[in-house]
């Protein structure tokens, strides 16, 4: 079976490259390489650099895929404010461009990388997918128009479809860049001596789940659940001092951040509940934060050939 992946040589998309291929499945990329790297890909890998806003169909005849992973996206909440027709054009045009080539080319399945920001501020906790959809920045309303033409695409084109809604996904290859990488973003700082600095109390809490369990759950859905949102988080909550705590153990030394007032529009608590991704994908975190946190840092240690330095104050 042939999986063509978009954004696959990106962040999240590069580890589901690889749980495919341990999978054994046939691998296609179609990455821009704008925030994707070729290094992230194993080298048997075949890949297309190609924006997905473009016509795709020469690829699709071409390579005949069974399947679709749709993780090309505009990722940043941050940037969506500033360029917002920028934002549509990657979240949704590109999600629509996918889509036309899925039903021409008959694809079985396609399964597509949505966010917990589609939710907005939540109402209760955990949030499930029965939760209202409000979104409060222009990413997260992307992400669930995209959601709406999938779903609309299944009743005319017949093409079944998985939605994954990702909580705060964090681990080796995620970029500091954008208000998703926070975890990444402290391990940047911490690599330059620089204190990481919280904004707010430090309080506030999210769902942070493994890079690598989120791929088992990309590779999961292509054989089960059929025509679902699914939540793919880890049903804890973890406060940002927590995730302060964890990297000073898996450093073993002291780190003292920088407290900032906190940002207009930020979320004050978020988690989800997985129940349903549990049961469709029959799929679960393997990862605890400790575990994910370790091999995260052993990442970016390796990374870089000066080692950690010292963090001050």
């Amino acid at each position: 079976m042939k999986v063509l992946i978009t954004g696959g040589a990106g962040f999240i998309g590069s580890h589901i490259v690889e749980e495919l291929f341990d999978s054994h499945y046939e691998v296609v990329v179609v990455d821009n390489l704008v925030t994707g790297n070729l290094n992230n890909l194993p080298p048997q890998v075949c890949i297309y650099r190609q924006d997905v806003r473009k016509d795709v169909d020469d690829i699709f005849t071409k390579e005949k895929p069974d399947y679709v992973i749709h993780q090309a996206a505009q990722v940043s909440v941050s940037h969506s404010f500033t360029d917002p027709l920028y934002d549509c054009e990657e979240n949704i045009l590109a999600t629509l461009n996918i889509l036309q080539a899925c039903a021409k080319h008959k694809v079985k399945k396609v399964v597509f990388a949505s966010s917990a920001a589609v939710y907005g501020n939540p109402v209760y906790l955990p949030i499930d997918e029965a939760h209202n959809v409000r979104p409060i920045s222009f990413y997260g309303l992307t992400k669930a128009h995209a959601e709406k033409y999938i779903q609309l695409f299944a009743d005319t084109h017949n093409l079944d479809y998985s939605i994954l809604r990702y909580a705060n996904v964090y681990g080796p290859r995620q970029d500091a860049r954008g208000e998703a990488g926070v975890i990444a973003l402290f391990i940047e700082k911490l690599i330059r001596g620089e204190s990481p600095v919280i904004f707010g109390d430090g309080k506030q809490t999210r769902d942070f789940i493994f890079v690598k369990d989120v791929a088992r759950a990309n590779v999961a859905a292509l054989s089960n659940g059929k025509n679902e949102i699914m939540n793919i988080g880890t049903g804890r909550e973890v406060s940002i001092h927590e995730i302060i705590e964890q990297l000073a153990i898996s450093l073993g030394k002291p780190i003292q951040p920088i407290l900032r007032p906190a940002r207009e529009g930020d979320i004050r608590s978020s988690v989800l509940q997985n129940e349903q991704a549990q049961s469709m994908l029959h799929w679960s975190p393997c990862y605890s934060l400790k575990e994910g946190l370790l091999e995260t840092v052993q990442f970016y240690q390796q990374e870089n050939p000066y080692g950690f330095q010292e963090v001050t104050s």
